[in-house]
């Protein structure tokens, strides 16, 4: 049976014929990683849903001098006042040295401000600047399109559902 695994000399028997994977704690059918589908993969799923949707938003980010990162950036201090560095990394969802370069890139360009923690010299806040606030004023209008083409496409109900799963499936894995 496929996704139970038994030890070897449990009989055990992998679909493919091939013997088991012996772990220190368990032991895995060695065609586990081997799914006959990758449509029944979620990590493939998720990541062909992701560039599903990213394929409608890149054209439009590229239009406005802004890669899909530098975009959840200024999205992610649009929503807050100010973040805390490592904050704004979990929220963007973005690498801490990938964030680092990028927020070099809208210090320069007066998009973002940065503050020195007052009681913790070694924290820093960030927040969007007028200049910030503007270029999420002339994105936005072309994002809510695409939303909205999107939401067409799905359904209002099952774009709704959809996100609330997601959310759904990142905090349960979050808790695991």
């Amino acid at each position: 049976m496929r996704g139970h695994a038994h030890c070897a000399g449990e009989g055990f028997a992998p679909r493919n014929g091939k013997p088991p994977i012996i772990g220190r704690s368990h032991c895995l059918p060695s065609d586990f990683f081997e799914p006959s589908d990758t449509r029944s993969s979620l990590p493939i799923a998720l990541l062909r849903a992701r560039e599903a949707v990213m394929a409608r938003f890149r054209p439009m980010l590229a239009g406005h001098g802004l890669t899909e990162q530098q975009w959840r950036v200024l999205r992610t201090l649009a929503e807050y006042e100010e973040l805390e560095v490592s904050h704004l990394a979990d929220k963007a969802v973005i690498l801490g040295p990938s964030l680092s370069r990028i927020l070099r890139n809208f210090e320069s360009q007066g998009l973002v401000a940065k503050r020195r923690d007052g009681g913790d010299r070694r924290r820093f806040w960030l927040g969007l600047t007028d200049d910030g606030r503007a270029m999420i004023a002339r994105v936005q209008p072309d994002s809510v399109a695409i939303y909205a083409e999107i939401e067409t496409l799905l359904g209002d109900g099952d774009m709704r559902a959809l996100v609330d799963d997601l959310n759904a499936v990142t905090a349960r894995l979050k808790l695991g």
